[in-house]
């Protein structure tokens, strides 16, 4: 279900989760995403990182954020995501990571699968 994947032009694995899990979820390339997420943070005056300025973004490209419901908070990972969505396009956010998993596999620079993810957004 890991699939190493990693846009970034130097291959940096460290603070550019967003702008790599966008760029699998959108099919887009590295810089075009961080160039776009840096606009959408100044339209907002507010950092590209916040999750309120990427979440923008995601939304203003036909993606949908759902709460992941509180029903076991340290058990339920990406990997049990992953097995529960087989099919679909998500960005995952975890409140200190986030990934893409397309089609029940979940795309990042490292393994993230035991991470605890609370929110996504859906196309």
């Amino acid at each position: 279900m890991y699939v190493n994947f990693n846009p970034n032009p130097k291959q940096k694995r460290v603070g550019d989760c967003v702008i790599r899990a966008i760029c699998k979820a959108t099919d887009q390339g590295w810089n075009d995403v961080y160039t776009q997420i840096c606009l959408q943070g100044f339209k907002m005056c507010d950092m590209p990182s916040s999750n309120s300025v990427w979440g923008a973004y995601l939304r203003s490209k036909g993606f949908l954020q759902v709460t992941i419901p509180n029903t076991c908070p340290d058990c339920y990972t990406v990997n049990d995501f992953c097995k529960d969505h087989p099919q679909g396009v998500y960005v995952l956010g975890t409140g200190t990571h986030v990934v893409a998993v397309v089609d029940g596999n979940y795309y990042d620079a490292w393994d993230s699968g035991n991470e605890i993810p609370v929110y996504y957004f859906r196309r």
